[in-house]
């Protein structure tokens, strides 16, 4: 397969996989097909969704299952540091940063 930035978009369980949410890339489409996963809205599970850069993916994980809503801000050439990958995403579910006037 062509490298994601080619084709300008990557498979869900593949990017979920650089974005360090699994351990493994099996256990990335493990959790995609339980169905907890949307893209940009539209539930999905299937591992082989298309993700692209600007799409919008919402989920639960955990014990607890606090409701994660991230926007894809690029594709993943390959796996990396933990650093890289938070470089993947941008965390919509956290509220808007605490501002000096707030406090």
């Amino acid at each position: 397969m062509a490298a994601p930035a080619e084709t300008g978009w990557q498979r869900l369980d593949a990017w979920l996989w650089c974005a360090r949410v699994g351990r493994s890339r099996a256990t990335c489409a493990t959790l995609v097909e339980q169905g907890s996963f949307r893209v940009n809205r539209q539930p999905t599970d299937k591992p082989h969704a298309r993700v692209r850069v600007g799409d919008v993916i919402t989920f639960a994980l955990g014990h607890g299952g606090a409701v994660r809503v991230w926007k894809v801000l690029a594709l993943a050439e390959r796996r990396g540091p933990a650093p890289a990958a938070r470089a993947l995403y941008e965390d919509l579910s956290a509220g808007p940063p605490a501002t000096a006037a707030d406090g």
